[in-house]
């Protein structure tokens, strides 16, 4: 299915004992534009749970409020993007909490409770929809997508102020809540270990991994390259982390330094980033060599991925990108395509000999070894072929989804609700006897 695809159909009728029923809670992206919430809502589909999702509404694509597709009910909000800094996050997140707060309550009183809920992080607050369920049973399933406190370091740059001190307690509570947690990588693992006080068998590891049938090789299209010999792709989200500006002045290296001119730059995506960032193309002198063509659906994005000599992975170090998985990087082997990325270690452990690595910041290094890539085709085919064989091979998605279904099978045991039903009850009973 393309990623804003899908058919319409009936209503899914209303839950028969038997039916698991799974209500999965996502702010930072729409869906099915959001990739990894849209395969686990299939995943769980396939295993036979009744799936509904709640997010906000895309901005030129999954607009309707209400969408029934391919099996997985969709409710969606509007919502407006954060503009500024924390206290514009903080109007963004406010105004998801509640419209995801008042659907969820309309969804329980419409159709009965949920087994599960399973809250995607950014941001952390969404634990106080959860907990409103689990006063009815339901499990609460913790998918953290992003370590939030690092992401607030690296978005603000204000240290370990007074709203961090926030933002760590709140990712504490969502822990505390928490039955399961599901983490991207094991350096998530280690954190949801140590900083949230997880017991091991409680964190679950879901790697992030391409859809394979989706992310394959289509003809070139060498008219991508507007004229030059190569073609060089940056796939994703244009944020202050992502580190698109390291990547627009390591190609100012790449032309004066190395003095290559035969390259022609597209930048795929969108982000609070992207009208700075066609700005800084104009300063930089780059407007004759860099593209901005947005964010891209299937039938342009294929194409653009397949031309591709080089992609880039241009993230800067910090806590958070030293830690997590970029999915672009990932997405960038399904398509058997040569990387080349700072030194990050959880980018070391995706992609292997699939890319070339320079030291973390380094954009004269980061140009160089485009540069010695584009010289060298049959070590940019041999990369490529590894990247494809790890994607389908020992990060497939397959691994990931059965992780998946044993979290839920975790949630769900009956030994955890009993546990939490006799905890409940001591709770009441210190309660009635300390008044």
């Amino acid at each position: 299915m393309a990623v804003h695809g899908g058919k319409s159909g009936e209503r899914p009728a209303r839950r028969t004992p038997a039916r698991r029923r799974a209500l999965i809670l996502v702010e930072n992206l729409s869906v099915p534009f959001d990739r990894r919430v849209w395969q686990e809502s299939t995943v769980l589909r396939d295993a036979g749970w009744e799936v509904h999702v709640i997010c906000p509404q895309g901005a030129k694509n999954d607009t309707e409020r209400e969408a029934f597709i391919d099996g997985v009910a969709i409710h969606r909000y509007p919502l407006d993007a954060a503009r500024g800094g924390p206290r514009g996050y903080l109007a963004e997140y406010s105004t998801a909490l509640w419209h995801t707060a008042r659907i969820a309550r309309r969804l329980v009183r419409e159709r009965g409770p949920f087994h599960v809920v399973h809250a995607c992080n950014p941001p952390d607050l969404l634990f106080l929809v959860a907990r409103m369920l689990k006063r009815q049973g339901t499990r609460f399933v913790f998918d953290q997508h992003d370590l939030v406190p690092e992401l607030y370091l690296s978005r603000f740059g204000r240290g370990e102020d007074l709203l961090y001190r926030g933002v760590r307690r709140v990712e504490r509570a969502t822990y505390d809540a928490a039955d399961v947690v599901i983490v991207t990588n094991e350096s998530y693992r280690d954190i949801a270990l140590e900083r949230g006080g997880k017991r091991p068998e409680d964190v679950f590891v879901v790697r992030s991994a391409p859809a394979t049938d989706r992310f394959r090789p289509v003809p070139r299209q060498d008219e991508l390259k507007r004229g030059k010999e190569h073609l060089l792709v940056y796939l994703g989200v244009m944020g202050p982390q992502d580190g698109v500006d390291y990547a627009l002045r390591s190609l100012v290296k790449l032309r004066d330094e190395q003095g290559r001119n035969d390259w022609h730059a597209a930048f795929l995506g969108d982000g609070d980033m992207f009208e700075s960032l066609v700005q800084m193309v104009r300063d930089l002198g780059l407007e004759d060599r860099v593209e901005f063509p947005g964010r891209v659906l299937d039938d342009r994005l294929l194409p653009y991925l397949s031309t591709a000599d080089v992609c880039l992975a241009p993230d800067p170090y910090s806590p958070l990108n030293d830690r997590s998985t970029m999915n672009k990087v990932m997405e960038y082997m399904a398509m058997s395509r040569p990387t080349v990325s700072f030194d990050l270690h959880e980018s070391r452990v995706s992609a292997g000999d699939a890319a070339l690595f320079a030291p973390c910041d380094d954009e004269s290094a980061f140009a160089k070894l485009i540069a010695q890539l584009l010289d060298d085709p049959a070590e940019r085919a041999r990369m490529g072929e590894l990247g494809r064989r790890r994607v389908v091979g020992p990060l497939s998605w397959d691994h990931s989804q059965k992780a998946l279904l044993a979290a839920y099978d975790a949630a769900c045991a009956p030994e955890r609700m009993r546990r939490t039903s006799l905890a409940r009850r001591l709770g009441r009973r210190t309660a009635l006897e300390g008044s």
